[in-house]
């Protein structure tokens, strides 16, 4: 992609020929420039020009540039393909199905499906651990949905009778919502996410455990799940909430700056999202929270999210029955 590309406007206008977008994923998913066959994997091939395609030399199978990315069996061209990722990774609140289907000249089921597909290609998958001796690293949960008062009668009454029916005040407040589990290191400014199915203190610790490396300052707040975290493993300290939000280097604003983040953007631009779709919504908020700054601390612009966001486009796949929850299972 061009240097010059650097807003919406020149993006639309540089994306307008469909050789220019094949050349761009291209380029992305093959740096060395030999095109490779996703069927023999060699690297000998013809360009079909009129049909805008590829034809292996080796097993004579045709394959396009879609093949094998998030792209795959989709008749939408990549000249609107294109245009929405860049809307998505790089709106703060992101951007609707609606707006985005009034935008490109699609409809809007086909445009929630191209933001699902889009948002699979945002997930990471990093394996490596945060914090490390002596960082410090943040943890929290939070609630996701919708608020009573917004609520059908019908089903407030039920919500209002579930809660009468549990013993502890603080789960009684949770009924019907989702909790998601967040995990900031302070030092790389980077986080994650997750859906969870309870905050119950294994559940949580086992986060914990999973995304933190042993030695790390571990602050949370005054949660009993987070009691008892495993004192040879970490330095755990705790702010409580009911008396003050910060103490010294003791808090948990950086993730509660990103809660305020994602569900600004589900209840502002979102408005109604199913909690078996909560986990793509957060794996998208995760994106432009981590990527608003590179490694050596220079803020990305916004041809650096696209172009980062467009090189993980390979090697993903989601079918309209996988998203609808015809198969497959939950996120967790």
């Amino acid at each position: 992609m061009k240097a010059s590309v650097k807003t919406l406007q020149q993006a639309i206008q540089y994306f307008s020929d469909e050789q220019v977008c094949i050349d761009a994923v291209a380029e992305m998913r093959w740096p060395s420039g030999k095109p490779v066959c996703p069927a023999c994997e060699h690297t000998d091939h013809y360009w079909l020009a009129s049909q805008k395609r590829w034809k292996c030399k080796e097993c004579w199978k045709q394959f396009t540039v879609k093949l094998g990315t998030i792209f795959e069996d989709s008749p939408i061209s990549l000249t609107k393909w294109l245009p929405a990722l860049w809307m998505l990774v790089n709106c703060k609140n992101g951007i609707s199905s609606y707006e985005l289907a009034r935008d490109l000249g699609v409809s809007q089921k086909a445009a929630w499906f191209m933001l699902h597909r889009l948002r699979l290609a945002l997930q990471s998958g990093s394996l490596a651990k945060f914090g490390g001796p002596g960082n410090a690293v943040e943890a929290d949960e939070t609630f996701v949905g919708g608020k009573q008062a917004n609520m059908h009668k019908d089903r407030r009454v039920r919500m209002q009778k579930a809660r009468t029916e549990i013993r502890n005040v603080d789960a009684a407040g949770h009924i019907g919502k989702t909790a998601v589990m967040g995990i900031l290191d302070r030092e790389t400014r980077q986080m994650r996410a997750k859906v969870v199915p309870n905050v119950r203190r294994e559940t949580l610790q086992a986060e914990v455990l999973k995304h933190v490396e042993h030695g790390s300052n571990v602050y949370t707040d005054d949660a009993g799940a987070y009691r008892d975290l495993p004192m040879d493993k970490f330095v755990h300290e705790v702010v409580d909430h009911a008396e003050t939000y910060v103490r010294g280097q003791v808090h948990t604003n950086g993730l509660e700056n990103f809660w305020s983040l994602l569900k600004r953007g589900l209840r502002g631009t979102y408005v109604a999202v199913e909690p078996f779709h909560l986990f793509r919504y957060v794996d998208e908020q995760v994106f432009r929270f981590n990527n608003r700054k590179g490694a050596a601390g220079r803020k990305l612009t916004d041809a650096d999210r696209f172009s980062l966001a467009l090189s993980q486009v390979a090697g993903k796949r989601l079918t309209f029955a996988e998203v609808t929850g015809k198969v497959g299972g939950t996120s967790f």
